[in-house]
């Protein structure tokens, strides 16, 4: 007589990162609109029930990849002074899964097709472009330099589109360090509260 199997131990932690993982995934290669909870939950190996204990809703899941997103890259750049953020950005550029895309830049930047979802990406980019304004000595009401930031970002996120989409070469190749002075002179030569 065999004994039964060991009841397998739940880890919602373990569980919750990979639905975090594989929506992801989903989210910045075919966009919120296209993404089923289903593929989610096939893609992370887990019942589909979870999202909901989880997250709520789709909405909810794609809401908590955006601040797991967001959550890494404000840890890696930390507290960074205005003459850091080129390195960063260059990091979080060269930074790519290893199918060639940059999935915390791309959840940033897709149309979900969802309102909620949509406001939720646009105020972290406002957000972003805030902070990096406010690095430069931006002031509530000063939108000539909140303008410059958000150019900047723009441009940021650019980079690491076309690095991840197209084969445009010496970009697409290019390292952290080749991206540094680039990104260096675009930063200085726009995020300045004289200009």
């Amino acid at each position: 007589m065999t004994s039964p199997a060991p009841a397998r131990r739940r880890d919602a932690a373990r569980t919750r990162q990979l639905l975090l993982d594989a929506a992801r995934v989903r989210f910045a290669q075919d966009g919120y609109a296209a993404t089923t909870v289903r593929d989610i939950a096939d893609d992370a190996g887990v019942n589909v029930a979870l999202i909901s204990r989880y997250f709520r809703s789709k909405e909810g899941l794609f809401e908590a990849c955006l601040t797991t997103a967001v959550d890494e890259m404000r840890r890696a750049a930390g507290s960074a002074t205005l003459a850091e953020v080129p390195r960063r950005i260059a990091e979080q550029a060269a930074g790519i899964d290893s199918d060639g895309i940059p999935r915390q830049l791309v959840l940033l930047l897709r149309s979900s097709g969802d309102t909620r979802a949509d406001e939720i990406r646009i105020g972290i980019l406002r957000s972003y472009a805030e902070n990096l304004a406010g690095l430069a000595g931006w002031t509530e009401g000063d939108d000539k330099l909140l303008l410059r930031a958000q150019i900047a970002i723009a441009a940021s996120l650019g980079i690491a589109m076309l690095r991840s989409k197209t084969p445009l070469e010496p970009l697409a190749s290019a390292t952290e360090q080749d991206l540094l002075g680039p990104l260096s002179d675009l930063i200085s030569a726009v995020v300045r509260s004289d200009a």
